[in-house]
């Protein structure tokens, strides 16, 4: 089998992580890979915000703001990095709104693999405040963006228990297309 086959089926989302993290050079090396995904007509609808230190500080008050509460939420320090997953719409006549951000959506996925495979911790985290005005002007999103949610990134943790996942049963998920039937009140 190869490497990515390998790969996608060792991946495990890990809410738990150590303070260590990739650095930005290690980031921008993956990053330039998982940018290699489909993606009618090279629109490159999207963008990563990486936020270290004080700035998951600053989206935790701004998560707080967006639900109603004081203070600062502690959910963005469950990890040294934060990578925010940003759809960055493009005008365009061939390649609709859901396209653009299913692209954002696989550049994120990708990420995600490839993150896990070089040893990083990652889990795709999301939240009723993901798309709160809040939430989108402390990333400095402009009008025709919207968060997807944040990579949590950070160390495996040793001696963390690998349970693995249960594998899809393809057969359930995998049909053909149905055979064409007869107009009604045709013979």
């Amino acid at each position: 089998m190869t490497g990515a086959l390998e790969a996608v089926r060792a991946r495990r989302s890990w809410s738990k992580v150590t303070d260590a993290a990739p650095s930005h050079p290690e980031l921008l090396t993956l990053v330039s890979a998982a940018g290699r995904v489909a993606d009618h007509s090279s629109l490159r609808p999207w963008r990563l915000i990486e936020l270290r230190g004080t700035d998951r500080e600053r989206l935790g008050r701004a998560i707080n703001k967006a639900t109603g509460e004081t203070g600062a939420s502690s959910k963005p320090l469950r990890a040294p990095l934060l990578i925010a997953v940003v759809a960055s719409y493009r005008k365009s006549s061939k390649v609709p709104r859901w396209e653009q951000e299913a692209v954002a959506s696989g550049v994120a996925h990708v990420l995600s693999l490839l993150l896990d495979e070089a040893g990083w911790g990652v889990i795709w985290r999301t939240g009723d405040y993901t798309r709160s005005k809040a939430v989108a002007r402390a990333h400095g999103l402009g009008k025709d963006e919207e968060l997807l949610g944040w990579l949590y990134v950070g160390g495996k943790p040793p001696r963390a228990r690998l349970g693995r996942r249960r594998g899809v049963d393809a057969r359930h998920h995998v049909s053909r297309m149905p055979k064409d039937k007869p107009a009604k009140g045709s013979v």
